[in-house]
Formats: C-alpha cells, sequence, structure tokens
C-alpha cells in the first residue's frame, strides 16, 4: 500500500491514553485493544467449540433425508402411476430448491449466524414433509394427478430445508475449525456425517416403515405417509437444537486477521472504509488497566457499547462483501465451479434413479413368477452403500489432505506474495485428490451404461460402491478446497455461490435419464402387475445412452478443474497453494 494509506485496524491517534481522539482524526480503535485482545476462558470456549461441534454433527446426521429419495420412488411409480419424467419431476424440485437459495442463504449465514439457518430448516422441514404425506394420502385415495403440483411444493420445501440445515452446519465446523492444521478433517466429519444420514434413514425407512403387501413387479413398499411423519418430526426437534448450539466461537477474531490479511495485501483500503461511515474513536495507548478504564468509561456513559456493537457489523459487512467481490471476480472460480458442475450433476442423477434403474436390471416376467426374488437386490442396501463408501471416502480424503496436500499458514483468501507455506517433505495436491476420485466416479457411471450389471444386480454393490466414493470424495474436496484458497470468514457465501452448480446439472441428468427410459418403455410397451400404462422398462437400452453421456459428463469436469489449476493464469502460475 501506498504511504497515504492507513492501516485499517491500527491506525491510532496521537492523543493521550485517557483523552479522546482528535477531531480532525478518524479512526479504528487499535487491535490490541482490551476489547479485541479480551478472550473467553479456555475452558468455557472448548466447552462453546465441543457444544456447536455436536449440534454439527447432530444437524449432519438428520439433514441427508433427501438422498434417499430412491428408496420411496418405486412407491410413487406403482401406487400413484407417475411417469418417470413426474418423478424425476419431484426430485428435481427438491435438487433446485436444495441448490439454487444456497447463495443466499449462505450470505445470510455469514452476517447473522448459522443458529437462525437452523431454525428456518426445521419449518421448512416440517411443512414439506408433513404436505408431501398428505398430498400422497389423497393421492391413494384416487386423484393422483390433482395433488401432483401440492408434492412438488412439498418436495421444493424438503430442498430449502436440506440446504439449510446442510450449511449452518458445515458453515460452523469451517469458521470454528477451518484455520488450523486439521481444516480438511473439519470440513470432512459434517460433510460425511451428511452421507450417513442417507444410510441410517434408509434402513429406518425399510425396516421400520415398510408394508406388508409387495410392491411393484415383487418389490417392498414403504409406507409413505408415516414415513414422511415420522421424517417431519424428527427433523423439526433437530433444527430446534441447531438453533440453540450452533455458534461461532470468537467470531471477531477471525474478522479482524481477516482485514489485516486484506490490507496486508492492498485488497483492502482502510481509509476507503473510514470515508464509507465505518468509524471508531479511538483511545490510543494500551496498558494493563485498559480494561478497567474502559469499562469506568462505559459506566460513565462515554463509551457507548451499542456503537461498537454497530460499528463491528459495519466492519464485518465490509470485509465480507470485499471477499465476495474478490471471490466473484477470480476466473478460476468460474472453472471451478463449471467443473462441480459437470461432476456433480451425475452422481446427483444416478443417487436419485437409483431405485428405477435397479428394477431394469431383472426380467419383469422372472420377478411376477418369483424366479428372481431371492437374488433380488434391492434401492435400500444401495443407498446404504452409496452413504457407506461416501462417508469412509469423505473422512479419508480430509484426513489424508491434512496429512499430504501442501497448506498456507493463514486461513483466510490466499495472496501469493504473501502466502506462507507449511513445508512439507512430500505432498500431493487437494487437485490430484479430487481428479483421482471423480475418475472413480466416471468409471462407475461407464460400468453401469456398458451393461456390466445387467441381470447381474448382485454386482451392482461394485457400481454403487465406486460412484458413492466419488460423489463422496467431490462432495467433501470442493468446500475444502474453497476455504484453502479463499479463506473461512466468507464461507458460507462462497460455497453457496459454488453449490448452486449441481441443481442445474442434477436437473438436466435427470431429464436425460428420463427420456432414454421412457423410450425404452415405450418401445417395450411393459406393463406391470399393478400399472396401467407403459411407465415400466427392462434392459440397458433403459439407461445405457444416458450413463454414457454422464460419465462423458464427469470426464469434461477434469478438464475445466485442471485448467483452473495449471492453466494460464491459473493457481499454479499465481502460487496460490492448494
Amino acid at each position: 500500500m501506498s504511504s497515504t494509506t492507513t492501516p485499517l485496524l491500527h491506525r491510532i491517534p496521537s492523543t493521550s491514553t485517557l483523552g479522546p481522539a482528535s477531531s480532525d482524526t478518524t479512526s479504528l480503535r487499535s487491535l490490541p485493544s482490551s476489547r479485541y485482545r479480551r478472550r473467553p476462558r479456555p475452558t468455557a470456549t472448548r466447552r462453546a467449540l465441543l457444544l456447536s461441534f455436536l449440534s454439527s454433527l447432530l444437524s449432519s446426521l438428520s439433514a441427508g433425508s433427501i438422498t434417499i429419495f430412491s428408496l420411496y420412488a418405486p412407491t410413487f411409480q406403482s401406487t400413484l402411476h407417475y411417469s418417470q419424467y413426474r418423478i424425476n419431476g419431484l426430485a428435481s424440485a427438491a435438487s433446485i430448491a436444495m441448490y439454487i437459495p444456497v447463495s443466499l442463504l449462505g450470505y445470510y449465514c455469514d452476517r447473522v449466524g448459522p443458529a437462525p439457518l437452523s431454525l428456518l430448516s426445521a419449518v421448512f422441514f416440517g411443512l414439506g414433509y408433513a404436505g408431501a404425506a398428505l398430498f400422497f394420502y389423497w393421492g391413494q385415495q384416487g386423484d393422483p394427478e390433482g395433488v401432483y403440483w401440492g408434492l412438488v411444493g412439498s418436495f421444493v420445501g424438503i430442498g430449502v430445508g436440506t440446504c439449510s440445515m446442510y450449511l449452518s452446519a458445515v458453515a460452523t465446523c469451517a469458521k470454528n475449525f477451518g484455520r488450523g492444521r486439521h481444516r480438511g478433517l473439519a470440513l470432512a466429519v459434517p460433510i460425511a456425517a451428511f452421507g450417513l444420514s442417507g444410510m441410517w434413514l434408509s434402513q429406518v425407512g425399510d425396516r421400520l416403515f415398510s408394508l406388508d403387501t409387495p410392491g411393484d413387479l415383487g418389490g417392498k413398499k414403504v409406507d409413505v405417509v408415516r414415513f414422511f411423519g415420522f421424517l417431519a418430526i424428527l427433523l423439526v426437534i433437530v433444527g430446534v437444537v441447531g438453533a440453540v448450539g450452533l455458534r461461532i466461537v470468537d467470531e471477531q477474531e477471525l474478522i479482524e486477521e481477516a482485514v489485516e490479511e486484506l490490507e496486508r495485501s492492498g485488497i483492502l483500503d482502510g481509509s476507503r472504509m473510514l470515508g464509507n461511515g465505518v468509524t471508531r474513536e479511538g483511545y490510543g495507548g494500551v496498558d494493563v488497566d485498559e480494561e478497567r478504564e474502559e469499562e469506568d468509561m462505559i459506566g460513565a456513559g462515554i463509551l457507548d457499547p451499542r456503537k461498537d456493537q454497530e460499528e463491528d457489523k459495519k466492519i464485518k459487512t465490509w470485509v465480507l462483501n470485499a471477499e465476495t467481490r474478490r471471490f466473484l471476480t477470480d476466473h478460476t472460480m468460474w472453472l471451478f465451479a463449471f467443473g462441480f458442475f459437470f461432476m456433480i450433476g451425475p452422481g446427483e442423477a444416478f443417487i436419485n434413479n437409483m431405485g428405477t434403474v435397479i428394477k431394469t436390471l431383472y426380467d419383469p416376467e422372472l420377478r411376477v413368477g418369483g424366479g428372481a426374488g431371492e437374488h433380488e437386490t434391492s434401492a435400500a442396501t444401495h443407498v446404504s452403500i452409496v452413504g457407506i463408501t461416501s462417508t469412509i471416502v469423505r473422512l479419508l480424503t480430509g484426513t489424508l489432505t491434512d496429512l499430504l496436500a501442501p497448506s498456507p499458514q493463514a486461513g483466510h483468501v490466499q495472496i501469493a506474495s504473501s502466502t506462507e507455506l507449511e513445508r512439507k517433505r512430500f505432498s500431493v495436491s487437494r487437485v490430484v485428490f479430487l481428479l483421482f476420485f471423480a475418475l472413480m466416479l466416471s468409471l462407475g457411471l461407464a460400468g453401469l451404461a456398458a451393461g456390466w450389471v445387467q441381470d447381474h444386480g448382485e454386482r451392482f454393490w461394485v457400481i454403487s460402491g465406486l460412484v458413492g466414493a466419488g460423489y463422496g470424495a467431490v462432495f467433501s474436496l470442493t468446500p475444502i478446497i474453497i476455504t484453502v484458497i479463499w479463506g473461512v470468514e466468507n464461507f458460507a457465501t462462497n460455497w453457496g455461490i459454488v453449490a448452486m452448480f449441481p441443481a442445474l446439472g442434477a436437473t438436466m441428468w435427470g431429464l436425460v435419464y428420463s427420456a432414454v427410459y421412457q423410450e425404452g418403455a415405450r418401445r417395450q410397451s411393459v406393463v406391470g402387475e399393478e400399472d396401467g400404462g407403459n411407465n415400466l422398462c427392462y434392459g440397458v437400452e433403459c439407461y445405457a445412452s444416458a450413463f454414457w453421456a454422464m460419465a462423458g459428463s464427469v470426464w469434461v469436469a477434469c478438464g475445466l478443474v485442471l485448467w483452473a489449476w495449471k492453466g494460464r493464469g491459473g493457481w499454479s502460475q499465481r502460487g496460490v497453494v492448494v
């Protein structure tokens, strides 16, 4: 910075210790002052961190209910006689609602905290699942077409609730623990817990809420009304608990460190900020009695703590807005975001449609006659496999990247010229981990498309395992990379912007799969035992071309991420550690 620019947090007027700042000097309170120097007692801090961590873990373990959509999707198909297009419409409504508002909710979370977001999730989950149960019940009574748009609206509420609860949990861990050496594991734990939520909820639905009557073509039915009622009650309780327990500890310190980093880099100009109405009259020197003096002055009415709080909010808003602008104007962010779009969309589409894909693996005549019953695999089994593999890989990638990947010493936006690195004898970039697991995801999609599991459902665990591992790693490594490159103080906003992209990818690939499936069903004119139309399909032609295209999408994504990393003006050329 030029010599005329005064540091934002270190501008101290040359007045006496107890005297007010001169009228011609506009300043912020010095960073070393007691007000900023004061910290909670270590025991209280540890207790607050532990409570926040446990709350975020509980929220993450419950938030992934939408990931078990494939468990009850066949029941929608057989009971309400919905086509694959209509079923994907419900899944897409939830996906769009889960991702599109995430940037707005992230912006809100960064500025007001995670607790209000958790309470918001309780409202949306309660209304969403209660509404879905009610509309499904009415559809069973004889008007499935009339309740369809009500179901769409209910799944929109479920999607917004998922986004709110998940984001509040991950943002809490990112800000409380994301500045240390174990930032990868700190983020991987709640993200892995989110994956586990699908596993245990699918087992609850399959074992406690399944009907005794057989479903379509011999499969089991889920009692959708009772299961949705259970989810509504559970998630309202968890959302309220999160509103009490989720807290950002020492957030003011986080903002101060970010201001210092931005000032040192020249990105943030303290005088420009002061000129925009952010002022704080300082009291120059710092001594051991400053805390007592400040309390005396507050008691005497000389200092107004409410004014200090208002100006803290202004400083925080200014810093977060500056970091948002920097994030949006970084061209590598857009390459990375589109890479995420092309990677995660196929994974979402596979998970949402896994139930109907499994039904295409078996000859319907054998299934109706009981010839495939003992060896037939189930959607619940593979939802659990996806949950287990994604959870293990999320924890593994978080731990391995902490141990092997290079890391900047600071936890804020990286400035290449001023970044100090934590040196390691041997290091592997987080991008290498991301590309490896993306290729694993594409391998699973390509194996399915090649027909390797057709008439061999016992092999499907390989496909669901590969997709689960790749999907989990991509969803874990992407926010970790965002915190490493662009910092943690504006994490919810930054991650929210990138996380909008999967909604479009999941919707697009869901529509592609639906089109391929319905065309196969039209050609075959397969009519199930309880089905009244040509909505069921059997064989490779029901899915092959769709999943070949999805595998190709992941390969395109790998190229975009490589471009952001090694291309012109990329992270490697700029000296950004990743």
